[in-house]
C-alpha cells in the first residue's frame, strides 16, 4: 500500500470519526478525504508543491 491510498483511507477514516450523519457529514469527509489523498501524493512525489511557491 503506498503513501496515496494510505493518505485517502485514514482522511475518510479521520473524516467518519469528526462527523456521523448528515449531509454536512458528507462534504466534511469528502473534503477531509481530498485532503488525504492530497498529502500522501505529496508524501509519494506524485505532486509537486514548489511550483506554487516559486522555488526551485
Amino acid at each position: 500500500m503506498n503513501f496515496t491510498a494510505i493518505g485517502l483511507v485514514s482522511g475518510v477514516a479521520l473524516g467518519f470519526a469528526a462527523a456521523f450523519g448528515g449531509f454536512s457529514a458528507f462534504l466534511l469527509v469528502l473534503v477531509i478525504g481530498a485532503l488525504g489523498l492530497l498529502v500522501g501524493l505529496v508524501a509519494d512525489g506524485k505532486l509537486n508543491l514548489s511550483q506554487l511557491t516559486g522555488r526551485r
